[in-house]
């Protein structure tokens, strides 16, 4: 994989108008480690704890599974919800400038995932350092979410280790997640649900 934690841009070879090759600097996208990711919210709390701030987040997505279940060795950016400031500009800027640190883009830190998120529950912390906390969601939301993406292999292989952390029926599971699914795909979750429940648990 290209730039583990690095900032360097791979380079691609690509067609020229009259048809011959050239190299192409392909847009540089991070790859960020376990490590990478601990290393990089420890700055965030550094670069908060010297304004006297102290910030809460809350990980979704892939950095979840990275972080705290290692089903992953890597993910593409950093889902977060901003609980704490309640005015968030501070701590774009604050990651900014740890991106600016590790040749990142700027976004590395992203919580445009905010708006997925239905009814926010706060599980246990994951992660703490001088002038930061990282809490994860409920399992059940995790995976209401992952329910509701439902897009390739990798939120299969997400939503099948989630299940595996909730115990009870079908449909004891099933109440747990509803209350967190996104409107309007209410049905496409329950579909993914009950493939994923037969495939694991057989149709009972």
């Amino acid at each position: 994989m290209f730039g583990m934690g690095t900032g360097v841009s791979p380079q691609v070879k690509g067609p020229t108008k009259t048809g011959g090759v050239r190299w192409v600097t392909m847009p540089y996208m991070a790859v960020l480690s376990k490590q990478d990711v601990i290393a990089a919210l420890a700055r965030v709390g550094d670069l908060a704890h010297a304004r006297g701030e102290t910030i809460e987040l809350l990980l979704l997505g892939g950095s979840v599974m990275v972080l705290v279940f290692e089903t992953r060795q890597s993910t593409r950016d950093v889902d977060v919800v901003i609980l704490h400031p309640a005015e968030t500009t501070q701590v774009r800027a604050i990651a900014e400038t740890v991106a600016q640190e590790r040749g990142w883009p700027a976004d590395w830190l992203n919580d445009g995932a905010k708006g997925f998120v239905v009814g926010i529950t706060k599980g246990p912390v994951v992660f703490s350092a001088p002038g930061i906390v990282v809490r994860r969601p409920a399992i059940e939301q995790l995976l209401a979410m992952k329910l509701c993406a439902w897009r390739d292999d990798v939120d299969i292989a997400d939503a099948r280790r989630l299940l595996r952390e909730l115990q009870g029926s079908r449909q004891q599971v099933w109440e747990m997640i509803s209350p967190h699914l996104q409107p309007g795909r209410e049905l496409k979750a329950k579909y993914a649900f009950d493939d994923l429940w037969e495939e694991s648990h057989g149709a009972d």
